[in-house]
């Protein structure tokens, strides 16, 4: 059974072939693009479940082809790519890409965030009520349960821990967090999201000092992480 449609946009044959005997060993089809132009084509053509994207095409800037392709495409885009600053990082996930993994990868790693990446939009889709190893979301009557019973948050909490669920998988920035749970007024205000963060993971985390849910990104952000 065929588990999805991946493109991966890369100027690198080594890479993409890499790519391809590995999706397909492990369930999903995969389409390749070596330039930036024909990655743009066959993403508006194909539609597929998840785009793998480089930064350094040689026809056009990866960051370009990120913001066209988030004009209109709403699925998981993985960056994976060898420049790994934390600028670019940052402005790749603030312009709308779902993950970032540096080469050389891991193939273990890459698989467990494509799986992540696809179920994250799946549940986004499909899914009111997102139940974790521990706890359960009902975004519709947004509450939170550990254990079947109701865990007390805050209206800010829920919202910091709903945003979260929403995108699984996905290093969120700092940034990006507090514009969307306190608004553009807030995007400098590291330290009142610190202590934001501190208070959640003391209500959700089996260990607070040793996270196992909202992970830190130094630098960066956070990711919630499911299972993988």
């Amino acid at each position: 059974m065929i588990k999805g449609n991946i493109l991966v946009i890369d100027d690198e044959l080594q890479i993409r072939k890499l790519l391809g005997i590995t999706l397909q060993s492990n369930g999903y089809k995969v389409l390749t693009a070596s330039t930036a132009k024909e990655g743009l084509v066959m993403a508006a053509n194909l539609q597929p479940d998840m785009i793998v994207l480089d930064l350094g095409m040689p026809d056009e800037s990866g960051h370009a082809v990120l913001v066209k392709l988030r004009e209109w495409y709403i699925k998981p885009i993985m960056i994976l790519s060898v420049q790994n600053s934390e600028e670019d990082i940052v402005k790749c996930l603030d312009n709308g890409a779902n993950d970032y993994l540096a080469k050389p990868f891991r193939t273990g790693e890459l698989l467990a965030r494509i799986r992540t990446a696809l179920r994250s939009a799946a549940m986004a889709d499909n899914a009111p009520v997102i139940q974790y190893k521990t706890f359960g979301i009902d975004l519709a009557a947004r509450s939170v349960k550990i254990n079947n019973e109701i865990l007390k948050l805050t209206a800010t909490q829920y919202s910091l821990l709903a945003l979260f669920a929403k995108n699984e998988g996905k290093v969120l920035t700092h940034q990006h967090i507090l514009k969307e749970v306190w608004g553009p007024d807030y995007t400098s205000q590291l330290q009142y999201l610190r202590v934001f963060i501190a208070q959640l993971r003391k209500k959700i985390e089996r260990n607070p000092d040793k996270p196992e849910f909202i992970v830190t990104e130094s630098g960066i952000g956070y990711r919630f992480v499911a299972v993988d």
